[in-house]
């Protein structure tokens, strides 16, 4: 099986499940770090004949990571492409089994169950902080309605301010993210990298909690993970 990736966090799980499957990635699968596969460009421009060049069995893609423009020039070179749609957890999971699937993975892998199992765990919260939740600036960008990285903090707890917003990721003015009430202010490392310096300087009220966009918005072997590691920094920031 020849597989190419368009998309990291299924890099990521197709690599660690089907080891030797992957022949091209993207410039942003960064994991696992040292992966013996072919660059084919970025997520939202990956170089269509390169990705012919490799005579793939199958690509996997993402509705939102992927344009439809550049799936359709795929399959017209005969590729066949995979989409997934994950919005939520249980969607994650879900697709992530459907692509391990179809990458000839023979049995589903124990890490997909324990992260499953760790996801299932969790306890109700007693607190919930609403938070905002930026993923740009210049103009500022937040989390919206109907998105993964919502879901994972609602579980979490955390419930955005902005999930009723018409928009999945709108835009709004940095003077009124300042006055929409919110106890928290998540800044994740993806895709814009907010960091100590460049971020919480916006929101000099507020508490922020510099978090793993990894453990975030990607949906793969992270996932096992990411209760605790979102958990800590989400605790550390909302005493």
């Amino acid at each position: 099986m020849r597989v190419v990736s368009l998309v990291p966090s299924l890099t990521e799980a197709v690599a660690r499940s089907a080891p030797g499957a992957l022949v091209g990635v993207t410039d942003w699968c960064t994991h696992p770090p040292a992966l013996d596969a072919v660059r084919v460009g970025g997520t939202k421009n990956p170089r269509v004949d390169l990705i012919a060049s490799l005579a793939p069995d199958l690509v996997i893609a993402n509705e939102e990571e992927n344009r439809a423009p550049d799936l359709r020039a795929l399959r017209e070179t005969g590729a066949e492409v995979l989409v997934t749609e994950i919005r939520n957890v249980p969607q994650a999971f879900r697709e992530l089994a459907r692509v391990l699937d179809a990458c000839g993975v023979p049995a589903r892998p124990r890490w997909l169950d324990r992260a499953e199992e760790t996801w299932a765990a969790l306890p109700a919260p007693a607190d919930r902080p609403g938070a905002i939740v930026p993923i740009w600036r210049r103009p500022w960008m937040v989390l919206g309605r109907d998105t993964f990285a919502g879901d994972v903090l609602a579980r979490l707890g955390v419930d955005l301010v902005h999930a009723d917003h018409p928009d999945r990721y709108p835009r709004i003015p940095l003077e009124e993210l300042r006055d929409c009430g919110a106890d928290l202010v998540v800044l994740p490392d993806e895709p814009y990298r907010f960091t100590a310096d460049d971020g919480p300087e916006a929101f000099p009220d507020l508490p922020c909690a510099l978090v793993s966009g990894r453990h975030l918005t990607w949906y793969g072997p992270s996932l096992g993970e990411a209760p605790s590691v979102l958990g800590r920094a989400l605790r550390a920031a909302h005493r």
